[in-house]
């Protein structure tokens, strides 16, 4: 990693003007990373911009720096020009081009030099020309951290910074629980807690912060939507849009959802589906050792890390649930041999 860090810290030092960008839909990791690092940058002097390729959850808004996020769906011309100006582009917190959806003509045709910060498998070594990866990191914010400390640039981390940070960990770990959390991102916790982060705020701007629509589409979820397979140790959620609409569904109220699937004793594998934007979207959530990026990856054009991933459905929601079905028959045997 350090040749790869001394090589970006010479393209930092001949580069002006720079574009950050993150993934469809950014949740609170790639928001987190892409803010804490422009707010770097800003401090170096450089002209930093943050491009989403659509919108987000408004319970990320109050980051340092979101009032300037520019929105490529909304802004569409004012985004092409800025990063067809760029003299780097960051990719944050996705790992094939492909994860920022009508955006990427736009980063793959720029002339400015790529780099990737990421943490998920199988990164496209052709989406950029420094790929700093580490599937083993529990987040791209805690690996923006161990950047930032190689570029020298750890001093720059003010309150700001290190709320951006403590924000992409604490999302992408599920406050600290999943298996993916470490000693070392403890250690970096307590850092950024000593620079200033403030974790209960932080905590209750994220997680206790619902609409009254949310916390009854949420209800919803779990009394009349949990689909249960005990004998498959399974649970599906679905959701379309006309039950979206009926809770005036906004970006994120959707959040964490397959989850509450994934809390029932006895169940390791758990499905949530949406029907938004005219596709059938999927969030894959497993435990201990039951791989849930190799079946969204072999049925649903997704992938991700092994106990989350993602994907699209071709299939209407009740047909992906009966083909989920027989998915969970054709792993039966790996879903109860895991405790």
């Amino acid at each position: 990693m350090q040749e790869k860090i001394s090589k970006l810290k010479e393209l930092l030092q001949n580069s002006q003007k720079i574009v950050i960008t993150v993934h469809r839909g950014p949740d609170g990791d790639a928001l987190g990373s892409a803010l804490a690092l422009q707010n770097i940058l800003l401090q170096l002097n450089h002209e930093a911009t943050v491009i989403s390729p659509n919108n987000y959850a408004s319970f990320l808004h109050w980051m340092k720096g979101n009032e300037n996020v520019v929105i490529f769906t909304e802004e569409n011309e004012k985004a092409i020009q800025i990063t067809n100006d760029a003299d780097l582009i960051f990719l944050l917190d996705f790992n094939n081009l492909s994860r920022i959806g009508e955006y990427t003509d736009t980063v793959k045709n720029a002339s400015a030099k790529r780099i990737m910060i990421d943490h998920h498998q199988e990164p496209d070594m052709d989406a950029a020309d420094i790929i700093i990866s580490d599937t083993l990191s529990c987040s791209t914010s805690q690996l923006l951290f161990e950047v930032l400390e190689g570029l020298e640039y750890k001093h720059l981390i003010n309150k700001d910074v290190a709320e951006c940070i403590y924000t992409g960990i604490m999302t992408d770990t599920g406050s600290f629980k999943y298996s993916s959390t470490t000693d070392k991102t403890h250690h970096i916790i307590a850092e950024l807690i000593t620079k200033g982060a403030d974790n209960s705020k932080i905590h209750d701007l994220i997680y206790d912060n619902y609409s009254e629509d949310r916390i009854k589409l949420l209800g919803y979820c779990i009394n009349d939507k949990l689909l249960l397979y005990p004998h498959l140790k399974s649970a599906i959620i679905s959701l379309n849009e006309q039950e979206l609409e009926k809770f005036n569904f906004k970006k994120g109220d959707t959040e964490g959802v397959v989850n509450y699937a994934l809390s029932v004793h006895g169940i390791i594998f758990a499905v949530f589906i949406a029907e938004k934007e005219g596709k059938v979207k999927m969030s894959f959530r497993s435990k201990g050792d039951f791989h849930v990026n190799n079946i969204a990856k072999k049925y649903f054009n997704g992938g991700g890390h092994t106990n989350a991933a993602g994907g699209i459905s071709v299939y209407n929601i009740q047909d992906t649930i009966k083909k989920l079905e027989e998915i969970f028959i054709e792993y039966k045997n790996e879903l109860l041999i895991n405790n």
